[in-house]
Parts: structure tokens; sequence; C-alpha cells
């Protein structure tokens, strides 16, 4: 990793930029038990999937009619969670914009997720120059397309971005990306992701290098 080389930083938002992980695993942990009692910790092997991948592949013949019931359940879940930052990370982005750094959050989640983050942290936004949500792009992660169009927005080459992701769908969109990637092991084991980043952190506080990257 060359230093001072590095002008964006792309962050995903569960997991990355808010510890949501846990909450969701407790929601999803009772809809596996109702919908799928036979398959004993699948909310742990989903972790990290779109909403579109879990219905496609849990979700799906007789079980598609409970979609809008899961969607229903999902965004009333949302609508009352903890938005607790990741530790280090409010004082990190602050380092990044003091320093020039262009800020965006690349996430899967829907306006109508994002809405319940700017009601319960009305100051999310001013910490980045772009959001970037599912309606923005075609394809989903592990596709590179979310973050080659971050990039674009920022008017940055790839090569000039780091991405900070926790799930493997997200890893692999950021490697795909062509950019380097930065690994969090918020969600799953460091052993399990180090294979496709280029550094681990357990989060913003002990980040030295990851701070020596952009020069602050």
């Amino acid at each position: 990793m060359e230093i001072g080389k590095f002008k964006a930083a792309l962050f995903d938002l569960d997991g990355v930029i808010f510890d949501t992980e846990p909450q969701y695993t407790i929601f999803w942990g009772r809809q596996c038990r109702e919908f799928h009692p036979e398959h004993a910790g699948l909310e742990y092997e989903i972790k990290g999937q779109t909403l579109d991948q879990i219905f496609d592949a849990w979700f799906s013949g007789s079980l598609e009619r409970v979609r809008p019931l899961v969607v229903a359940r999902l965004n009333a879940f949302e609508s009352q969670m903890d938005f607790v930052y990741v530790a280090g990370f409010q004082h990190f982005v602050e380092q990044l914009r003091s320093a020039g750094i262009k800020t965006a959050v690349v996430t899967s989640s829907n306006q109508a997720k994002m809405q319940s983050v700017y009601a319960a942290r009305p100051e999310f936004r001013a910490s980045f120059d772009a959001i970037l949500t599912s309606e923005d792009f075609a394809e989903s992660k592990p596709s590179p397309d979310c973050y080659l169009r971050a990039a674009e927005r920022l008017e940055a080459k790839p090569h000039e971005c780091v991405v900070f992701e926790d799930s493997f769908n997200g890893l692999c969109s950021g490697r795909a990306a062509d950019m380097t990637v930065v690994g969090l092991s918020t969600t799953n084991a460091s052993e399990s992701i180090r294979p496709l980043c280029d550094c681990v952190i357990s989060d913003y506080t002990n980040a030295e290098n990851i701070k020596s990257m952009f020069n602050i």
C-alpha cells in the first residue's frame, strides 16, 4: 500500500460505519426460526447478504408469499434500530475530511432504511460527499458496479480509492473494482476475511496503518 496516493474513502454501512450486525442477527434469527426451523443457525450463514440474495436463496417457491411480510417486519425493525458508530469512526472520518479526502457511503440498503439513519443521526449526511444506496446501482455486491459508480461520483480513479467492508460480498466487490480493501472484523472473523483484503482492523481506534495511507 503506497502512502499518500489515496484520494477517496468508500464505506459500507452496516458493520463498517454502524455496529448493527448483532441487531440484524437477532432479526433474522426470528425469521429463520419461524420460516426455516429445520435449518438451525441460518441467521449466521446469511450475514452480509443483501435482502434480494436472502430472498432468492431462502424465501422462494412456497415461501415467496411471505416476502411482503418479512419486508414489513424489517422496515419496522430498522425504524427502531440503535445506530451506534463503530468505535473511532466519527473521529476517523473527521480526520479524512480535514485532510481533503473525499468520503462516500456505498450500501445495499435502500432509501427507506436511510431515512431511519438520518432521523437517528442528524449529523450523518454532513460526513460524506456522496451516499449511494441500492437505488443507485443495477448490480448488488459482489459486483464492483456500486464502488465504481461511487469512484466516478467522487471523480476518483479506482486505484485512488480505499474500500472499507465487513462482509464477504462487500470485500469481493471492492476487490473486483480493483481498489485497496480494508476489512473490518465486526461481522466475520479476521482469519476468514484476511484473504479478501489488504489489511484487517477491528475498529478505527488503533488503525494507525490505515491513517498513514491517507497521511492523517
